[in-house]
C-alpha cells in the first residue's frame, strides 16, 4: 500500500493496552507515526517503539499544549491527529485514500466520532455527535494553546467533511469513566473560575436532568437501549459535577477572602 504524506500524532500517558490498535491503524498507509508521552509508568513507550512509532517526551502541560508541541515534530503539511484511545475504521481509511488518491479539495476535514464503552460490542452510528477537525494542513490552521479544549482552528481555506468515522474508546470501563471526569472536570472547573463563569442556583438545579435528556434524545442514545441510559447518566453526571466543582472553587475563594480582612 502506497504511503500518503500525512503525519499522525498522538499525545498517550500509560496506554500500553489500548495504543497498539490506535497505531495499527494507520501505521501502513501514512508516512510517519508521532507519539508524545508524558511520563507513562507502564509500557507504553516500549510498545509504541516496537510497532515503529517514534515517541518523543514531553512533560503534561495541558491538551492543546501537548498537542501544538506535536504538530511541531511532524514533517508532512498534512497532518492526522488521533487519541491513544481512538481508531482509524478500515472504511475511513479507504475514505482517506480516495481523497488523496483524487487530489484533497479542502485544508481540512472534520471526522466523527463513534463513542463505544467496554460493555457495548457496537454502538447505533446516529449516536455520533462530535465531529471535530483531525485531518488538516497545518499550513492553514492547528490546535489552539488552550490546557482544557484541544480543538483545530483553520485561518485558511475551506473544511469538508468525511463519512466514515473514528472508533472512540474512552473508558476502559465506568470506573475508569469516573476517573476522567474527575481529573478532567478538576481541570474544566479551574478554568471556569479563571473566566469568572460561577454557575448559578438554576443552573445547578436543572444541569442534571437537561443533560441527561440531551444524551438520551438529542443525541440519540435511546437507540442503545439500556446501554444508552447509562451513557446518559454518565454524561449527566459529568456535566453536573463540573459546575459544582466550580461553585466550591468560588466558595473557597470567597472564603479566603474573608479572613485576610
Amino acid at each position: 500500500m502506497t504511503k500518503l504524506p500525512i503525519s499522525v500524532f498522538i499525545i498517550a500517558r500509560n496506554e500500553a493496552d489500548r495504543i497498539p490498535i490506535v497505531i495499527r491503524s494507520v501505521r501502513d498507509w501514512v508516512d510517519e507515526v508521532h507519539v508524545i508521552d508524558s511520563g507513562s509508568e507502564d509500557d507504553t513507550v516500549k510498545v509504541c517503539e516496537a510497532l515503529g512509532a517514534k515517541v518523543h517526551f514531553r512533560a503534561w502541560t495541558g491538551y492543546g499544549p501537548q498537542k501544538v508541541y506535536g504538530e511541531g515534530l511532524c514533517r508532512n503539511d498534512w497532518l492526522l491527529n488521533i487519541d491513544a484511545d481512538e481508531e482509524i475504521s478500515p472504511r475511513l481509511r479507504d475514505e482517506i485514500l480516495a481523497v488523496f488518491a483524487a487530489g484533497p479539495k479542502h485544508t481540512a476535514y472534520t471526522v466523527p466520532i463513534l463513542p463505544l464503552y467496554n460493555f457495548q460490542e457496537r454502538a447505533h452510528p446516529w449516536t455520533v455527535h462530535h465531529h471535530p477537525v483531525r485531518l488538516y494542513r497545518k499550513s492553514c490552521g492547528g490546535f489552539k494553546d488552550s490546557t482544557v479544549h484541544d480543538t483545530v482552528v483553520m485561518h485558511n481555506g475551506s473544511t469538508g467533511r468525511l463519512r466514515a468515522m473514528v472508533n472512540h474508546r474512552s473508558f476502559r470501563s465506568l470506573s475508569h469513566h469516573l476517573d476522567k471526569v474527575n481529573f478532567y472536570s478538576s481541570a474544566q472547573a479551574e478554568d471556569r473560575f479563571a473566566r469568572g463563569r460561577e454557575p448559578s442556583f438554576l443552573a445547578l438545579l436543572l444541569i442534571t436532568p437537561l443533560s441527561f435528556l440531551k444524551s438520551l434524545i438529542l443525541r440519540r442514545e435511546i437507540l442503545n437501549g439500556i446501554d444508552g441510559v447509562v451513557v446518559s447518566y454518565m454524561y449527566a453526571f459529568q456535566r453536573f459535577i463540573r459546575l459544582a466543582k466550580t461553585r466550591e472553587r468560588f466558595q473557597l475563594a470567597r472564603r479566603k477572602n474573608e479572613t485576610k480582612r
